[in-house]
């Protein structure tokens, strides 16, 4: 209790030093204004503690605002005004890479078709990485045809099927499965390709039809 008390005691000289030193900095007439938690304004020709809480302006003879003091704000509040802050800041920064990417976009292809060429050429190249990739599940497939074959013939031969035939059937399994999975990958990839095209595709014309505005024809 008598560490409680020393601290109030200790936050209160604070905050009659800080009266004091306002008082003597500021000329005669100056007054103090502050709102409290419900929104209503005070005003009062010195500090009081609840100008200290919620932040205070000084003001002149005049009524003019010479200088505003935030109020202190708790660990808390600067924790949440921090993700605020990093925020607002990320927000920013998205804004001004989203105009970076505009100006290269129009400064890269000088028409719609420069964009729809190379826009096609990426779509020609995925086209090839699928057909590579059904070739080789093709293969694959029949290579696990076969083994399965093997298999079945033991079998009609009345004899177990041998272990290493048991193995290599399946890995051969998991090799087709593999492959399939990545065709299948590359399908989804091709089409989140082809519709991020067409978004790329109207944002440019928008850019070069708001250029075309800029520029008065």
């Amino acid at each position: 209790m008598r560490r409680l008390a020393l601290s109030a005691s200790i936050i209160v000289s604070l905050g009659l030093a800080g009266l004091a030193t306002a008082q003597s900095s500021t000329p005669g007439g100056t007054r103090y204004r502050w709102v409290d938690a419900s929104g209503l304004p005070h005003y009062s020709d010195s500090l009081t503690i609840d100008a200290l809480k919620y932040g205070y302006d000084v003001i002149n003879s005049n009524g003019m605002v010479m200088t505003h003091v935030q109020k202190q704000l708790s660990p808390a509040e600067r924790a949440a005004a921090q993700k605020q802050a990093e925020e607002a800041a990320a927000k920013q920064r998205a804004i001004e890479e989203g105009k970076r990417k505009d100006i290269q976009l129009i400064n890269t292809y000088p028409d719609e078709d420069a964009l729809k060429s190379e826009q096609q050429q990426v779509l020609e190249n995925l086209d090839q990485q699928m057909s590579t990739t059904r070739v080789n599940l093709r293969t694959q497939d029949a290579a696990l045809t076969d083994l399965l074959n093997r298999a079945a013939d033991e079998e009609r031969a009345k004899k177990p099927v041998p272990k290493f035939l048991a193995d290599q059937i399946t890995t051969q399994r998991n090799v087709v499965a593999n492959e399939r999975a990545l065709l299948e990958r590359q399908k989804a990839n091709r089409d989140a390709t082809a519709q991020q095209q067409e978004q790329e595709l109207q944002h440019f014309r928008d850019l070069k039809a708001a250029e075309k505005n800029d520029r008065g024809y």
